[in-house]
């Protein structure tokens, strides 16, 4: 079918954000999905997946013959596809929606992976040459806003809560990011909705089998 979207993951991964996304597009439309779960190796670096993403990489979708990569991108474009799912923005949404999101996938994302994966303490006479200025700059900001707001758009889920929602409890999981009273408490209001917890389900129950 022209309209079916083929969603390629792994539940090891970060298609975990996309498969919420979708599981959120389930829960308020007449909508389904085909996953293909690629194990890593051999089947992201298979020709016939590096057709679709040269990286070799998960999460990517295909709809109407087209090809989607990267979580944010993907949240975006089923929003704006699905409008009727009442997650793309409004007008008046639009600034922080976009703010927001490309926010996460670029300095916070950057911060954590320098800080937490590589070690890396920005030094303070370098911090202008840093796209997030240093961890402790990104992290305020962002605990600054949450503060203040229920969600990225103020009172309303879109989105943009999908792609960061999912990243703020990965990180705070594992301690890459703290958790703040208004981090904290953001991430476990997202958490709480029934698309997270159906989307959990279906991807714990795809992981390998110990041993």
């Amino acid at each position: 079918m022209a309209e079916q979207i083929v969603f390629y993951t792994n539940p090891m991964s970060r298609g975990r954000t996309v498969r919420w996304m979708l599981e959120e597009l389930r829960a308020s439309l007449s909508f389904d999905y085909e996953t293909v779960v690629l194990d890593y190796g051999p089947a992201m670096k298979a020709p016939e997946y590096l057709a679709i993403n040269p990286m070799g990489k998960v999460p990517a979708i295909t709809h109407r013959g087209r090809v989607v990569t990267e979580g944010a991108a993907i949240c975006c474009y089923l929003a704006d596809n699905f409008p009727d799912s009442g997650l793309a923005p409004t007008d008046d949404e639009r600034a922080a929606y976009y703010r927001w999101l490309f926010f996460a996938a670029g300095p916070l994302e950057q911060a954590i992976v320098n800080r937490s994966v590589f070690g890396e303490q920005e030094p303070a006479d370098q911090s202008m040459m840093l796209g997030y200025g240093s961890y402790q700059q990104a992290i305020d900001a962002l605990d600054g806003w949450l503060g203040k707001h229920d969600y990225i758009c103020g009172p309303r889920f879109t989105a943009a809560d999908v792609y960061l929602g999912m990243n703020l409890n990965f990180q705070i999981q594992f301690d890459n990011i703290p958790a703040t009273a208004a981090l904290k408490g953001y991430a476990d209001r997202v958490a709480a909705r029934p698309a997270y917890q159906a989307a959990a389900q279906i991807d714990e129950a795809l992981m390998p089998a110990d041993g």
